[in-house]
C-alpha cells in the first residue's frame, strides 16, 4: 500500500485518440517540409496505479496533491503525492452500521469533509489526526460543498456553501484550530440560506459553485437533477464578513434564473475548467438527463454567466434507464464521461467522441472520477483499482479545428510555435478573404505566407485591387532579409511604379482630389517608412530615375531629403536659380563637403548670405577650401565683392585665430588691392617677429612694392631685419619713418652707426638743410660733427658748425675732467690699500688652551690649526675637508698637487733650515716647501669657511648628502 503512487510503465491497458483528421504526417506546404519521424504522443494516458486496497474502495476525492480515500466504513487513506511512501491511516472510530456518503476536500487540500449517510458530517485537517464531528450539521445529508476560493486558507475555510439532499443551501465556516476537552468546535456557524425547488418541491443540491469574477462580482452555479441555478450579484462593503447571505437576499423575492431539461437521471453533476489555480473559471460541463450542456462562462455578462451553450445528446446506449454516466471533468477542449465500463472524452469544439476507452470486468464496475485542477490529472477508480489520466499537448491539434471553423484568430494562436501550420492557417485565411473580397485583409495574410509571390501579385492584378497588390507588396518588402537585395530592388522599384502611375492618372481631375492627396500621403509615408529606409537606400538610384522619368520633382526632392542626399536637393534648387533655398538646405544640414562644392555657385549671387551661412558654421568649414570659390568671386574687383572676401577672411583671423598662411597671405592680397588702410594695421597687429607671423615675408615684400605701399615695405623689411633696406625705402617716404628704423639695431653699434650717417646723408645732400642735419647729429649720440663735416657742400662757412663745435670741444673737455678725477681717485685707493697691508702684517689672535676646532670640536692645539680674523678656528685638515668640496674642479685638482708635492718635499733641517730648504729648492729649479704651503694656504685658508663667499655659494646645498640619505634615514629609524 505504500507504493500506491509509484509509477510503472506496465500498465494494463492504454488508449489514445487524437482530434478527428489529425494526420500522422504533416501537410506539406510551400517553404516547409514537416514530415513526423516520431509517433506523437496520446493526448490521454491512462495508467493503473499498483494499488491493492485490503478493503472496498467507497470514496475517493483529490485537491492540491492531496489524495484521500475512504476504505470500507471505517477507514481514511490521506497520501500526500509529493510523499507517495508515506500514507496516513485515519480510523473513523463509528461503532454505527453508517457509511460514507461522499467526501469533500477543499482546494487548498487541507480541510476534508466526510459526509456519513446517517445524515452526520465528520471534519478532518491535513495537519490533525484527529476525526472532529460537526454538531451543527447533524440531520443533513451533504450532496455537495462550494469552498470559498478567495478567502478559505489552510487553517480556516472562510465562509463556505453547503447543498443538501433536501434542497437547502447552507452557509458554514470550518476552522482548523484545536482545543482541549472543552475547546471551540471547528464549526463556526451553520446557518440556513435558500432552498432549490422543482417543481414537485425541494430537490437535492446536486453540486454548488462559488468563485468570484476579476470585476469583484460574486456567482454561484448550484444544480438539481433537471435544473441549473444562477446566484449572481455584487459584495458590497463589509461583504466578506457576512459571507453569502448578501447574494442570496437578492433572491428573495423572485427566483433566480435557472435552466431546465426534463429528463432526469435522478442526480446531476457540474464541472468547471480553471486554467490557473484562483483564477476564474473559463468553461463549464454540466451533466444532467438529457445530455450534457457545456459551453464558456463570460464573468462580465450582466445577466447570465452562460455563453456560447450546447448540448451533447447522449449516444444511443447512454443515458436514463440503459447505461447512466457516472461523473463527468472538464478539461481545456474535452469533457470525459464516466460510464460504469468505459470512460468517452468528447472535443467540446466538435461534440465528436475522440476517445472510449474500456476497462476490464475483473476490475468492477466503475464508481467516480475526479480532477485534480492543480496538476490536470484525472483519476478513476472501481472498489478495487485506482486510475490516472495524464493529459497530455492537449492543444496540438485544436488548431485545424478552429481552422476548418473559419476561426482564424484562435486557430493562429494555438499554432503559433509550429511554422508549417501558422502558414496553412494564413493561406486558408488570405482565401477566405479573398472570396470575401475583403482584399486588404488578404494582402496582410498573403504576406505572411510562404505562398508563390507571383501568383499571389497576379490574383490581385487580375482582380484590379492595386491598393491590395500595394500592401501585399509592402509586407511582403519588410520580411525580407538583409541578403535579398535583389528581391528588395524589384520591390521597391515596383511599388514606386505603382504609386507614380496612380498619382499620375489621378492627378487634374478635380473629381479625385480627395483620392490623390491620400495616395500622395500613402506614397509619402511609404519613402518616408523607417521600415523600408534600408531597402529604400539600396534602390535609391533606380528610385530617383522613375521620379525623374514621370517628372515628378516634387517627390525627387522628398525622397532625396529623406535619402539625406542633400547634394541633388542643393543641386536642384541651384538648377532652377532658387540660390536662397539651396543654402538653407546647406544652413540646416551643416555638410562641410555641399558648401566646397556649391559655394562657387552661391557666391555669385547672395555673397553676403553665403558669408554669413560660413561665419555661422564656424569652425567645422575649412577656410582654405573655400579661397578657390572667394578668389573665382572677387577676381571681378568689385567693392563689394572685394569686401565680402575680406570680412570672411577678417573673421577667420580675428574670431577663429586661423594660422594657416595661404589665409594670411590671401588677406593680405585682398587689403593690398582692396583696402590699403588695413594693410599696414594688420603688418603691425601681426608683430614684428619673423618666427611668429602666419603670412609669408617674401610674397608680403612683392605683393606691397607691386602695388606701391612703401610704409608698409618698409614694415616688412623691419620683419626682416633688413634694416639698410628699410632705411632707404624710408627715406623716400619720411625721415622719422628712417630714423624709427635706425634705433632698432640696439645691439650693433656700428651698424645704427651707418644707419645714422645714410639719414645725416640724405639730410645734408637731399634736403640741403643744416639745422636739420644739426638737429639730426644731436638726436644721435653715436655720430660726432666730424663724421658729419664730410656731407657738406665746400661752400658752407664755419658758423654754420659754430655751435656744434663749440659743444664738441665742450664735451671733449668735460669727458678729460672725468679721466683726471678717475685717475686721483685710483692712486688714493693705491695708498689705502698699502697702509692696510702694513697694517696687517702687525695683528695677532690669542688662542687659549680651552679653544676647540670650530669643525670637529676636538682641543685645537692639539694639530696644526688656522685662525681667521672673525674668530673661527679650525684644524689644518678640518678646513681642508670642509674647503675642498666648495672648490671649483680646477681649484680642487691644483690642491691635490700641492698635497702631492708637499708631501714629496723633504722635511725642513735643523738650525738654517730655512736657508738650506731656499738653496735646495733653488738647484733643483722647483718651488720650496715655504712656497708650497703658501700657495695652499693660498688656496685653503683664503677666506674663513664659515663667514667667508664659500658659505654664500653653498646655500643651495642639502644639508645630508643626497648619497648618504638612506643611510642617514635608516639610522634615525
Amino acid at each position: 500500500m505504500a507504493s500506491i503512487l509509484d509509477e510503472y510503465e506496465n500498465s494494463l491497458s492504454r488508449s489514445t485518440v487524437l482530434q478527428p483528421g489529425c494526420p500522422s504526417v504533416g501537410i506539406p506546404h510551400s517553404g516547409y517540409v514537416n514530415a513526423q519521424l516520431e509517433k506523437e504522443v496520446p493526448i490521454f494516458t491512462k495508467q493503473r496505479i499498483d494499488f491493492t486496497p485490503t478493503e472496498r474502495i467507497t470514496s475517493l476525492i483529490i485537491s492540491s496533491n492531496q489524495l484521500c480515500m475512504s476504505l470500507g466504513k471505517d477507514t481514511l487513506l490521506r497520501i500526500d503525492l509529493g510523499k507517495a511512501n508515506e500514507p496516513n491511516h485515519v480510523e473513523l472510530g463509528r461503532k454505527d452500521d453508517a457509511k460514507v456518503h461522499k467526501l469533500f476536500l477543499d482546494h487548498t487540500g487541507s480541510h476534508l469533509l466526510i459526509a456519513l449517510s446517517s445524515t452526520e458530517v465528520l471534519y478532518v485537517n491535513r495537519n490533525g489526526q484527529k476525526v472532529r464531528p460537526l454538531a451543527r450539521w447533524k440531520g443533513q445529508l451533504v450532496e455537495s460543498v462550494g469552498w470559498n476560493k478567495a478567502l478559505g486558507t489552510e487553517s480556516s475555510t472562510g465562509p463556505i456553501l453547503v447543498g443538501t439532499a433536501q434542497g437547502q443551501i447552507f452557509e458554514a465556516e470550518l476552522s482548523a484550530s484545536e482545543g482541549g476537552l472543552f475547546g471551540p468546535a471547528p464549526d463556526l456557524y451553520f446557518r440556513p440560506l435558500y432552498v432549490l425547488n422543482e417543481e414537485g418541491g425541494p430537490a437535492p443540491v446536486c453540486s454548488l459553485e462559488a468563485e468570484r469574477g476579476p470585476d469583484g462580482r460574486s456567482f454561484v452555479i448550484a444544480t438539481t437533477r433537471q435544473r441549473l441555478f444562477q446566484f449572481i450579484g455584487r459584495a458590497t462593503e463589509g461583504a466578506e464578513a457576512q459571507g453569502f447571505s448578501g447574494l442570496f437576499a437578492a433572491y428573495t423575492d423572485h427566483p433566480p434564473p435557472f435552466r431546465e431539461f426534463p429528463s432526469n437521471l435522478g442526480y446531476s453533476e457540474l464541472a468547471f475548467y480553471t486554467p490557473k489555480l484562483r483564477s476564474a473559471p473559463r468553461a463549464f460541463a454540466w451533466m444532467m438527463g438529457d445530455g450534457v450542456l457545456y459551453g464558456a462562462l463570460d464573468c462580465g455578462r450582466p445577466d447570465s454567466l452562460l455563453s456560447e451553450e450546447r448540448v451533447w445528446e447522449y449516444p444511443e446506449g447512454v443515458g436514463p434507464g440503459a447505461s447512466p454516466p457516472l461523473a463527468i471533468v472538464l478539461t481545456q477542449f474535452h469533457f470525459l464521461l464516466l460510464l460504469a465500463d468505459r470512460v468517452e472524452a468528447v472535443c467540446t469544439l466538435t461534440g465528436q467522441v475522440v476517445l472510449r476507452d474500456h476497462f476490464l470486468e475483473k476490475f468492477g464496475p466503475l464508481k467516480h472520477m475526479v480532477k485534480d485542477s492543480s496538476t490536470g490529472q484525472l483519476w478513476a477508480y472501481t472498489e478495487r483499482a485506482v486510475f490516472r489520466y495524464h493529459v497530455q499537448r492537449e492543444a496540438r491539434d485544436v488548431w485545424r479545428t478552429y481552422l476548418d471553423m473559419n476561426r482564424f484568430d484562435l486557430a493562429k494562436e494555438y499554432c503559433r510555435e509550429r511554422p508549417d501550420c501558422l502558414d496553412t492557417v494564413l493561406s486558408r485565411e488570405a482565401d477566405f478573404c479573398f472570396r470575401q473580397r475583403r482584399y486588404l485583409e488578404s494582402a496582410r495574410c498573403y504576406a505572411l505566407t510562404q505562398s508563390y509571390f507571383e501568383e499571389i501579385a497576379l490574383k490581385f492584378l487580375e482582380a484590379r485591387q492595386e491598393e491590395a497588390l500595394v500592401e501585399f507588396l509592402q509586407r511582403k518588402l519588410a520580411s525580407l532579409k538583409p541578403a535579398e537585395r535583389t528581391q528588395a530592388t524589384l520591390l521597391t522599384t515596383w511599388l514606386t511604379e505603382l504609386y507614380l502611375s496612380r498619382l499620375g492618372a489621378l492627378q487634374g481631375d478635380p473629381e479625385a482630389l480627395t483620392l490623390y492627396r491620400e495616395t500622395k500621403e500613402c506614397f509619402r509615408a511609404f519613402l518616408s517608412s523607417p521600415r523600408h529606409k534600408e531597402w529604400l537606400f539600396a534602390s535609391r538610384a533606380s528610385i530617383h530615375e522613375l521620379l525623374a522619368s514621370h517628372g515628378d520633382t516634387e517627390h525627387m526632392v522628398y525622397f532625396a531629403v529623406i535619402m539625406q542626399d542633400y547634394e541633388r536637393v542643393v543641386a536642384y534648387h541651384c538648377q532652377h536659380e532658387a540660390y536662397e533655398e539651396a543654402l538653407a538646405v546647406l544652413a540646416r544640414h551643416r555638410d562641410p563637403q555641399l558648401f566646397y562644392k556649391f559655394s562657387p555657385i552661391l557666391i555669385r549671387h547672395i555673397p553676403r548670405q553665403l558669408v554669413d551661412a560660413w561665419m555661422e558654421l564656424g569652425s567645422r568649414l575649412d577656410a582654405r577650401q573655400l579661397i578657390p570659390a572667394l578668389v573665382n568671386y572677387s577676381q571681378g574687383g568689385e567693392v563689394q565683392q572685394v569686401s565680402q572676401a575680406i570680412r570672411y577672411m577678417e573673421f577667420c583671423v580675428n574670431v577663429l585665430g586661423e594660422t594657416e598662411q595661404a589665409i594670411h597671405n590671401y588677406l593680405l592680397s585682398l587689403y593690398a588691392r582692396g583696402r590699403p588702410d588695413s594693410l599696414l594695421a594688420y603688418l603691425e597687429q601681426a608683430g614684428a617677429s619673423p618666427h611668429r607671423v602666419h603670412y609669408d615675408l617674401k610674397y608680403a615684400l612683392r605683393l606691397c612694392a607691386e602695388h606701391g605701399h612703401h610704409r608698409a615695405c618698409v614694415h616688412v623689411y623691419k620683419v626682416l631685419e633688413l634694416y639698410e633696406e628699410a632705411v632707404d625705402l624710408a627715406l623716400q617716404v619720411d625721415v622719422d619713418l628712417a630714423k624709427q628704423c635706425a634705433e632698432l639695431p640696439e645691439e650693433d653699434e656700428e651698424l645704427r652707426k651707418k644707419l645714422w650717417l645714410k639719414i645725416a646723408r640724405h639730410v645734408v645732400q637731399e634736403e640741403e638743410d643744416v639745422q636739420t642735419a644739426m638737429a639730426c647729429l644731436a638726436s644721435c649720440p653715436l655720430l660726432k660733427i666730424e663724421d658729419v663735416l664730410p656731407f657738406f657742400p665746400d661752400f658752407v662757412t664755419i658758423d654754420h658748425f659754430k655751435e656744434a663745435i663749440c659743444s664738441s670741444l665742450k664735451a671733449y673737455n668735460h669727458h678729460i675732467q672725468e679721466l683726471q678725477r678717475e685717475m686721483e681717485e685710483a692712486t688714493a685707493s693705491a695708498q689705502r690699500i698699502r697702509r692696510d697691508l702694513q697694517e696687517l702684517r702687525g695683528r695677532y689672535g690669542t688662542v687659549e688652551p680651552q679653544d676647540k676646532c670650530a669643525t670637529c670640536d676636538f682641543p685645537l692645539l692639539n694639530r696644526p690649526f688656522y685662525l681667521f680674523l672673525c674668530g673661527h678656528m679650525f684644524h689644518a685638515d678640518c678646513l681642508l675637508q670642509a674647503v675642498r668640496p666648495g672648490l671649483p674642479a680646477y681649484k680642487q685638482a691644483r690642491l691635490e698637487e700641492l698635497q702631492r708635492k708637499l708631501g714629496a718635499a723633504p722635511p725642513p733641517a735643523k738650525g738654517s733650515a730655512r736657508a738650506k730648504e731656499t738653496e735646495g729648492g733653488a738647484a733643483t729649479g722647483g718651488p720650496s716647501r715655504e712656497q708650497l704651503k703658501a700657495d695652499l694656504d693660498e688656496l685653503v685658508a683664503a677666506e674663513c669657511v664659515y663667514c667667508g663667499e664659500l658659505m654664500i655659494r653653498s646655500i643651495d646645498r642639502p644639508f645630508i648628502d643626497p648619497q648618504r640619505y638612506k643611510e642617514e634615514q635608516l639610522s634615525w629609524l
